[in-house]
C-alpha cells in the first residue's frame, strides 16, 4: 500500500535545532463500497493503517457491515482541528456534492490505497 505518511518538520525541533522532528499529517478520507456505492467519511493520522483496518474488517461497525473499504478520496492537513472541521463539513454535504468531489479527484473511482499512484493521479491532490 503506497500512501502518504509522516514527514520531517521543516526547521527541526526548536529545542534541538539540529534534530529533525516528525510532523504528523492528518487525513480526511472517503471510502466507498463500489463506484457510486455506499460512502464513509473519516479522519485519521495514519491513512495506511486505517485502510488496512477497513479492508480487513478489524473494527466492527459501518464499514465492515457494508464493505466500504475502497479509498476513493482524501485530503491532507497539518492540524487535527482543521481535519476534524473538514470531516464534519463533508458529512453535512448532500450526496451529489460528495460524488462530485470524488469524481473531480478520482474520476475512475480507483482504490487509491491499492493502485500505485502516478503523477497524473496527484495532479489535483489537495493539501491544506
Amino acid at each position: 500500500m503506497v500512501l502518504p505518511g509522516r514527514r520531517p518538520r521543516e526547521g527541526g525541533d526548536p529545542g534541538h535545532p539540529h534534530k529533525n522532528t516528525i510532523m504528523k499529517t492528518f487525513y480526511v478520507y472517503i471510502t466507498s463500497s463500489q463506484k457510486n456505492g455506499t460512502l464513509y467519511i473519516g479522519v485519521t493520522n495514519d491513512l495506511s493503517r486505517r485502510m488496512h483496518a477497513h479492508k480487513n474488517k478489524l473494527v466492527v461497525g459501518f464499514t465492515a457491515k457494508y464493505s466500504v473499504h475502497n479509498l476513493v478520496y482524501y485530503e491532507a492537513f497539518e492540524s487535527i482541528v482543521a481535519a476534524i472541521q473538514r470531516e464534519k463539513q463533508l458529512k453535512k454535504w448532500n450526496r451529489a456534492w460528495k460524488l462530485r468531489l470524488i469524481e473531480e479527484m478520482n474520476p475512475k473511482w480507483k482504490d487509491l490505497s491499492v493502485d500505485s499512484p502516478s503523477e497524473e493521479d496527484f495532479e489535483d491532490f489537495i493539501e491544506i
